[in-house]
């Protein structure tokens, strides 16, 4: 994008590598893992980088490409028998602690606003208050698993509270973007999310933060 601050990239940049190398320790340090993530940051950055994405007439959109596979491959780790044994693997008090990342992705999403990138209803001066549950992590981390201080009922609540605050912004997101079913946000839509590093907030860093929250809420209800 033109006349974008660097270090708003560059922080988003590194907060996207941060969520990624949380969910490689979460994994037990899967190289798998994380050769497959850095695989996926690398492919939609180059096709994010060619101006793919911004291309927003078609229905499906095609932002779609960065986003649809990764949810289809959270699904299927949920129904398969491999996919449950990788997820009951995964470290339930790393993942809660990934949450923080959410802290400077709003920060950034702020930034973009400012810079006219995205809609105001998207920052926490709008509809999202997704930071709320960047900020509490490290709470529910430390009191919840260090010392074993909250009891897994209300590690349950605040995952579910916090997974609606994630759809929520999800949802707005979507309906502010400039596709055919936008609904929101026509003087200023969400166009940030087209371009490069951007795009993998939907492709990559979005879909982390609602697998760890599945995880969590998978093993805290079958314990």
């Amino acid at each position: 994008m033109e006349n974008l601050p660097l270090f708003l990239s560059i922080v988003f940049g590194l907060t996207t590598l941060l969520t990624v190398l949380f969910f490689y320790k979460a994994a037990n340090s899967s190289r798998i893992v994380l050769l497959l993530l850095l695989g996926w940051l690398l492919l939609h950055g180059v096709i994010s980088v060619s101006g793919f994405y911004t291309v927003t007439n078609n229905m499906p959109p095609r932002l779609a490409l960065a986003v649809t596979p990764m949810f289809i491959g959270i699904a299927l780790l949920f129904i398969t028998a491999n996919g449950k044994v990788f997820i009951d693997k995964l470290d339930a008090k790393t993942l809660t602690f990934l949450h923080v990342i959410r802290i400077p992705v709003e920060l950034v999403l702020f930034g973009l606003f400012l810079e006219g990138k995205i809609p105001e209803l998207m920052t926490f001066e709008g509809r999202n208050f997704d930071i709320i549950a960047g900020i509490t992590a490290p709470f529910v981390w430390y009191f919840g698993f260090v010392k074993n201080k909250l009891s897994p009922k209300i590690i349950l609540i605040w995952n579910f509270i916090c997974l609606g605050l994630l759809l929520n912004i999800v949802i707005n997101a979507i309906l502010s973007a400039p596709f055919p079913i936008q609904q929101f946000a026509f003087d200023q839509p969400n166009i940030a999310v087209l371009y490069f590093p951007f795009v993998w907030l939907p492709g990559c860093v979005v879909p982390l933060v609602f697998l760890s929250h599945l995880v969590v809420i998978r093993r805290l209800i079958r314990n």
